[in-house]
């Protein structure tokens, strides 16, 4: 499995880069080309999907928009190019938070996704993702920690996510991530 690629981009197509690294030229298809500046050095996170007749490998210039992805994929009926197209439409953060939020009209609204998926996304992945006070996912592998943390201690992925909008800490340790959530908690 291939995590990510360091390199030059030097090839932009409408939805596809290739991406030199160290001589071999990697084919991605990323969602918004745009993104993507000509001999520019970049880091793409990557999913590599293998099929019989095909080896693709999907880009992302951000861990939590692969995050996204995967959990995009894992749902009936939504194969890696409606995922893709979803979060170039939509944005990762308003996915994640029309997820949350019941908001099954914004889902219908992304390219490749119908009712019946739209509520499937609601149903499967609600309460699975983790949203911090600006609605993006957790990038901060403390605060990753902490939330397993409290997860641990019993509280479910909801009410962490609803602890998570008020907290006003930023790069602190674990410990003192619990502490802030367990004090909000405990003035709810």
């Amino acid at each position: 499995m291939i995590a990510y690629i360091k390199g030059t981009i030097v090839y932009r197509g409408i939805d596809r880069i290739i991406i030199d690294n160290n001589g071999i030229g990697y084919e991605v298809y990323v969602s918004d080309v745009s993104k993507y500046e000509l001999n520019s050095e970049m880091q793409i996170f990557t999913y590599q999907h293998l099929r019989e007749d095909a080896n693709i490998l999907f880009g992302f210039q951000k861990q939590n928009e692969l995050d996204l992805f995967m959990k995009l994929i894992s749902v009936k009926g939504i194969g890696p190019k409606i995922a893709i197209n979803a979060i170039g439409k939509g944005g990762a953060n308003n996915i994640v938070k029309a997820i949350e939020e019941n908001d099954a009209n914004f889902l219908k609204s992304l390219p490749g996704i119908g009712a019946k998926a739209s509520s499937q996304i609601v149903l499967d992945l609600k309460g699975k993702l983790v949203v911090d006070s600006a609605n993006e996912q957790v990038l901060d592998p403390n605060l990753a920690d902490a939330v397993e943390g409290l997860k641990a201690l019993g509280y479910k992925q909801n009410e962490i996510n609803k602890v998570l909008k008020h907290m006003m800490l930023k790069d602190a340790s674990v410990d003192e991530y619990i502490k802030e959530a367990l004090k909000i908690i405990s003035n709810k």
